[in-house]
């Protein structure tokens, strides 16, 4: 089997996985890391295969959707690849690219390093701030029930890993706590330089928020 077709395939196998899935962790949230990936990876001596591969598995079983359960996402992807005979090196690169993508609160210690990992990494953080990140942020917060926003509620910047996961705080916190963190954690230079515009226009869309929250504009 061709590369293409593999990348093909999988493309098929993501969308049907994620066919009922939450609006900001759906196809679509995939499709765009994937298309990120592709940007940041152009001039660069990277695994091409490893980025495509990572970046549309790096979600295929979200743990929030699956009860915190940090596995199911790496034996899913494994399950794929074994099945499309995929060599053991590439599975093994694909798997330590999805255990190890996830913000996790900003404190988890990567386990696994690559050129690939921070390739999908960078391009899934993007997809977390700027225009989408804001409206992903929102849809997400609808769906958990959680206020927009309550002035008595500071946000933590400083959590565990645990009490990210168990976080319930308004979605304006989530700024506070992760989207505008972003920034200064990308590790690609394209990454870096697309993070900056993006996150100026949340610092933006901050201010206007508290300026109609305040009833001043």
């Amino acid at each position: 089997m061709t590369d293409t077709k593999l990348i093909d395939k999988t493309i098929v196998f993501v969308k049907e996985k994620l066919h009922n899935a939450e609006g900001g962790h759906d196809w679509f949230h995939i499709e765009r890391v994937y298309k990120n990936s592709l940007l940041i990876a152009k001039n660069t001596n990277c695994d091409l295969t490893v980025v495509q591969l990572g970046a549309l598995l790096h979600d295929i079983a979200d743990s929030k959707f699956h009860d915190g359960d940090e596995t199911i996402g790496p034996k899913t992807a494994r399950i794929f690849l074994e099945a499309e005979n995929v060599s053991e090196d590439i599975i093994k690169h694909v798997v330590n690219i999805i255990e190890n993508i996830s913000y996790k609160g900003g404190n988890f210690e990567k386990k696994f390093s690559s050129l690939e990992l921070d390739i999908v990494q960078d391009a899934d953080r993007l997809d977390a701030i700027g225009a989408i990140g804001i409206a992903r942020a929102f849809n997400y917060g609808g769906f958990k029930d959680r206020a927009l926003y309550n002035p008595e509620i500071a946000p933590v910047t400083n959590m565990t890993k645990d009490e990210y996961k168990k976080n319930n705080a308004p979605t304006i916190n989530h700024f506070y706590e992760k989207l505008l963190l972003l920034k200064d954690k990308m590790n690609t230079e394209t990454g870096k330089q697309i993070a900056a515009e993006r996150h100026q226009f949340m610092e933006s869309f901050l201010s206007q928020f508290y300026a109609e929250w305040e009833g001043i504009k």
